[in-house]
């Protein structure tokens, strides 16, 4: 007899549910790559990964999410970097310990590579996803804010965490470039990433500097 959806425990269709997600943005990013994300249709990525259009919408509401896929997976640990962070460690010096972090465990969202510079100019070649990059920026933004405010226990208007948040991503986001472009020249992975980790480095002591007689530092 078929089993009916409900009848299937909750962790297999969990698993299945994952694994249609990752199938329909794997091969979103194939195409994306291959033409250019503003010449690929959502009809173009459903008939590649053989499922419907409402299927692919189901899973991402915009076009955008399927490229940056991984939005969640940074978000989370950003949060769980300042949740979990050590009490006798600054919040500021566990974000500047956390990118070196990152960089150790090869996280994909600071990978300087060949693969890599296929998704920037990607970015680079719409305007679509460059006004989605910087709202993702400016999301996370607000929240670290919200976060720091928690760590301190602070209202969540505080305008030093606002101010420690915006420093942080503008950072962060210079570093990021600045290590694709290191990359871009070289070819060199090791120098993109000294790079990377030299400007998050210097940029806090400035933002230590700037926060000073604050709880997040």
């Amino acid at each position: 007899m078929t089993k009916s959806p409900n009848s299937i425990p909750s962790d297999l269709r969990s698993r299945k549910r994952v694994a249609t997600r990752r199938a329909i943005s794997q091969v979103a990013d194939r195409l994306f790559l291959e033409r250019g994300f503003d010449n690929v249709t959502v009809d173009d990525i459903a008939a590649a990964a053989d499922v419907g259009r409402m299927t692919v919408f189901n899973y991402f509401p915009r076009k955008e999410d399927m490229f940056f896929d991984r939005d969640e997976e940074g978000r989370e640990t950003l949060r769980d970097a300042l949740r979990q962070r050590d009490p006798g460690v600054a919040p500021m010096e566990t974000l500047r310990l956390l990118a070196h972090q990152l960089v150790a465990e090869q996280r994909p969202y600071v990978e300087f590579s060949v693969r890599s510079q296929g998704f920037i100019r990607t970015i680079e070649g719409s305007e679509t996803l460059k006004a989605r990059a910087r709202a993702i920026r400016d999301e996370l933004a607000q929240l670290v804010a919200a976060a720091l405010c928690e760590c301190a226990g602070r209202d969540a208007v505080d305008p030093d965490a606002n101010l420690a948040a915006n420093l942080l991503m503008a950072t962060w986001s210079v570093a990021f470039i600045e290590a694709h472009r290191t990359f871009r020249q070289s070819e060199d992975t090791k120098a993109a990433e000294a790079m990377f980790l030299g400007i998050v480095d210097k940029g806090t002591v400035g933002l230590k500097a700037a926060l000073a007689g604050t709880p997040y530092v």
